[in-house]
């Protein structure tokens, strides 16, 4: 299509004699490209002049536009030096023309003017990077550098920051570069004399490209986003910029970095460079005090610019002002900062992308998206029209009656209507933005509910996380809110203290709260699990960044399962070079999954079944996915693993699939190593220390209490020999064990046993095996006895708590679990949960039907209980512990009416299902 077809708007000569001069510069166009001369030229003197001086060349290029800019753009890389300021102050005048004429005549959308715009800065600091180095090469400056070092700036880049980085550049916009240099291609003697040449190039390229001539400029240029500007210079070493940035590095640094791009000279060393800058851009978890960071750049500039007050369009800033291009970008790359740390998607550097990525991951509402999208572009085409006007680099609308007459003809608008736009675009941007970031500031001492006890408010002064200033400030905003909730809880003082354990144990205060201020929500969940669940609350107050899962859009979704947990893992994993890194980040990873769960059954979206699932499932992933990454970090120092590898086995709960909330893990390691004797690594050995340390290393790998704490708790006293046995065993072993020496309990026990992870040829071997033994060893007599001989050391060894203890005591869950492993042992069948236990024993004849549901009832209750109980308590349950909102939980879980009457049905059922295992334990299957 040609530039005619696709013309879609046009402006009005706001001075028709003006627009007519610049018509009749090209006298051959007719139709709508002489009007949008005319129309140009009589609104922007500046457009006027390039038409006038520019005209042979504009012929030609409305042809083809873009053909018409790539082959300025090539003709460019092959001017001399001595002509290259004259040759980039043309084509600067060209692609000013072209571009302009696009814009205003709506040819070019807003993001392919800014790209050309954009792509030409690129090209001009390239090309006038390269020549001053060439120079100080030729001058030999730059030591141990040749000719063929200059395709690649000799270790120097330029990087592109602010809107130039975004591909965003405004019409008349400056540059804001950082340049640096690689300092590792240089000799340590040769450092400072290297350095003192790029500080030279850099001030001649940078006067290259910004000085004013006759011929006009190209662009200015800004050097001040760089590290410490008042003293550092010019052009920095990488190494000493990222060490600034570690330690001293600002959250208005972090921002700009996220437009950061090598646009000149060595990219590859750019693009080195500011991937190691990642950790400081993107922080692991979400930082939501960025919003307050970005919030005081905001009033600061304000404040400095004296942009505050009512809207007034006359002189308005549409880049600083209210409801400006800088709130949308603020707005834009705060929340990138605040999550892009944890989801590599949101990192993009274009405002309008960032907005669409934002509103598809879910962190703002489509519909903001859509209006601050919408605005943004009408902003940046007004913004480009002032500076048409006479090419100069401001923001401001015009501040007469008559401007603002010129700039409606420029858009083809009529003024009012122009007028009434631009205010109700810029305060929509403006409400919907300054909601966001929560201006009010106001730290008044809140009045206290009376229900509430002063005493209790009066000391959190004095905790850790209200130790700074900015945190006192941040809670004052939010703490009418949180006091008028846990007023309006069933126990307002109790639900007071346990916020109080919560706010207590805080390390720090401002990334919280300033979470909670961002997301009111929050406060309201947190009301209902310190209402609820005190432990829960604790461990919140230790671990607050299990709160970043809350607000990652899908927290409230289905259960994914675990295969999908186990890619997830796999694929945060991957991204983490560091052993200890990884595993960190497993502990993290693990953190929000498990504290989903927790929240779900607190807030009965699953019950204790599901919930019961679904730790299975996150503790099956997390084994899934360490278990490997421990093989590698072991077999870095010692060869891989000899034979056919190995293989982890759940026993107990997690082999049944059925966890709670502080369930530690039961497993056993079987390795096979076939014919190899052992290891091949830098420090081989032999097979059974190779696999005895590599289980060491997998126990430390999920215990070791790390920056990011633990994952579980592991218990290894199931495999063979128990403790007096290897912590790994052989596959031969292992069989001739079981098969000779194992004793019937365990037996019992293999009854649960699946294997998690490993070798597939081997775990399907084991549990082929598994299943064959349980086939063999069915016999009832060695079973029942050996039920009855476990019974009794347990009632020994740990005796019931109490009528509310749902695990310990006769007819409760390790009674009942013990008779369903025996059934499914005298039934000879493989399966792992209670309920088929259960039905073998009614089916081999042990078992009545009566009996199997008495046993299924009591079974059924004790597990909801227990539930419940890990959740929000780490002790027994006891009703005058739990509170209004655990009593209301368990009584929801268990389908209770009161407490005391959910006591006696669940000491009546475990009463019914000890007589019936009394009774059966005497006598063997088909007996009457």
């Amino acid at each position: 299509m040609t530039f005619t077809d696709r013309l879609t708007r046009l402006p009005r000569p706001f001075d028709p004699a003006e627009g007519e001069e610049a018509r009749a510069a090209l006298p051959d166009l007719t139709g709508p490209l002489s009007d949008l001369l005319a129309g140009a030229g009589g609104c922007s003197p500046f457009l006027k002049s390039l038409i006038l001086q520019e005209a042979e060349w504009l012929r030609d290029a409305l042809d083809a536009p873009e053909a018409a800019l790539e082959t300025l753009f090539a003709g460019l890389k092959d001017v001399p030096p001595d002509r290259l300021g004259p040759g980039l102050r043309e084509a600067k005048r060209r692609v000013a023309l072209l571009t302009g004429l696009a814009d205003l005549a709506g040819v070019w959308p807003l993001e392919e003017v800014t790209g050309r715009l954009t792509d030409f800065a690129d090209l001009a600091c390239d090309l006038a990077l390269k020549s001053a180095i060439g120079a100080e090469i030729r001058r030999g400056k730059l030591p141990g550098m040749s000719e063929d070092d200059i395709a690649t700036g000799a270790g120097m880049v330029v990087l592109a920051m602010g809107k130039m980085g975004a591909h965003e550049l405004n019409y008349s916009s400056d540059v804001d570069l950082i340049c640096l240099f690689d300092e590792t291609r240089f000799e340590r003697d040769d450092f400072h004399e290297a350095r003192a040449s790029f500080v030279r190039a850099t001030r001649k390229m940078s006067a290259l490209l910004s000085d004013r001539t006759a011929e006009g400029y190209v662009f200015r240029t800004d050097l001040r986003l760089r590290p410490d500007s008042g003293v550092t210079p010019v052009c920095m070493a990488m190494a000493a910029a990222e060490t600034y940035y570690e330690s001293l590095g600002r959250t208005w640094e972090r921002a700009a970095y996220i437009k950061a791009r090598a646009c000149a000279g060595d990219i590859a060393a750019g693009d080195r460079f500011l991937a190691t800058l990642t950790p400081f851009v993107w922080r692991k978890h979400l930082d939501f005090a960025a919003i307050e960071d970005a919030h005081n750049m905001r009033l600061a500039i304000r404040e400095h610019k004296g942009l505050g007050g009512h809207l007034c369009l006359e002189g308005h800033n549409m880049k600083l002002g209210r409801g400006g291009i800088r709130e949308i970008e603020f707005f834009t790359q705060t929340r990138q900062l605040i999550a892009g740390g944890r989801d590599t998607d949101l990192r993009v550097r274009g405002t309008v992308p960032g907005l669409a990525r934002l509103a598809e991951k879910g962190w703002i509402p489509e519909s903001a998206a859509e209006t601050l999208t919408r605005h943004y572009r009408f902003h940046r085409e007004v913004e480009h029209r002032v500076q048409m006007l006479r090419d100069a680099q401001t923001h401001l609308l015009p501040n007469s009656a008559e401007e603002f007459d010129r700039l409606a003809a420029f858009m083809g608008r009529d003024t009012g209507d122009l007028r009434a736009d631009l205010e109700a675009r810029l305060t929509e941007v403006h409400d919907l933005i300054e909601g966001f970031f929560a201006q009010d500031t106001g730290a008044e001492e809140c009045p206290v509910p009376d229900t509430l006890d002063c005493d209790v408010i009066a000391r959190w002064p004095s905790y850790p996380a209200l130790r700074s200033a900015r945190a006192v400030e941040i809670f004052n905003r939010l703490k009418p809110d949180i006091l008028a909730r846990l007023a309006r809880t069933t126990e307002p003082n109790e639900a007071l203290l346990a916020f109080d354990g919560f706010l207590s144990g805080l390390p720090a205060g401002v990334q919280v709260f300033s979470l909670f201020e961002a997301n009111p929500q929050l406060i309201d969940l947190l009301v209902d699990i310190v209402g609820t669940a005190p432990v829960l609350a604790q461990y919140l107050s230790r671990n607050a960044g299990v709160f970043d899962a809350v607000i990652a859009g899908d927290f409230f979704a289905d259960w994914p399962g675990r295969a999908a947990l186990e890619e997830e893992l796999a694929a945060r994993l991957a991204r983490e070079a560091d052993y200890e890194r990884a595993l960190d980040a497993t502990r993290r990873w693990h953190k929000e999954w498990h504290f989903r769960i927790g929240v779900h059954h607190l807030r009965g979206l699953i019950d204790a079944d599901q919930a019961g699932q679904q730790y299975a499932d996150l503790a099956g992933a997390v084994i899934s996915a360490v278990w490997p990454r421990v093989i590698d970090q072991f077999s870095e120092k010692h060869g891989r693993p000899p034979g056919r590898g190995a293989v982890v086995v759940g026993m107990g709960s997690l082999g049944a699939e059925r966890l709670n909330a502080g369930s530690d893990l039961d497993l056993i390691v079987i390795y096979d190593t076939g014919e190899a004797e052992g290891s091949d690594g830098r420090r081989p050995l032999a097979s059974r220390p190779y696999y005895a340390r590599l289980t060491q290393a997998m126990i430390t790998a999920l215990t070791a209490r790390m920056a990011e704490g633990r994952l579980y708790e592991v218990d290894m006293r199931l495999r063979p020999s128990g403790n007096q046995g290897p912590v790994a065993t052989s596959w031969p072993s292992f069989e001739n064990y079981q098969q000779n020496e194992a004793w019937t309990w365990e037996h019992l026990a293999l009854t649960r046993a699946r294997v998690i992870t490993g070798d597939a040829g081997l775990a399907a071997d084991v549990e082929t095996f598994r299943s064959s033994l349980i086939a063999e060893k069915s016999a009832p007599a060695p079973a029942l006895a050996s039920v009855k001989e476990m019974r009794a050391k347990v009632a020994e060894a740990k005796p019931s708590e109490g009528p509310w203890d749902a695990k310990l005591g006769p007819g409760r869950l390790l009674d009942l679990e013990l008779v369903a492993q025996a059934g499914n042992l005298m039934a000879g069948q493989a399966a792992r949960d209670v309920a088929s236990g259960f039905a073998g024993g009614v089916a081999i004849g042990w078992l009545s039907d009566a009996d199997s549901a008495a046993l299924t009832r009591a079974y059924a209750l004790c597990w909801r209980v227990q539930m419940v109980s890990r959740l929000i308590s780490d002790k027994t349950l006891a009703p005058d512990r739990i509170g209004e909102g655990g009593a209301a939980f368990l009584l929801r879980e268990t389908s209770g009416e009161t407490l005391s009457m959910l006591e006696e049905r669940l000491n009546t059922a475990c009463t019914a299902a000890a007589e019936v295992i009394d009774a059966r334990l005497d006598r063997t299957p088909g007996e009457g």
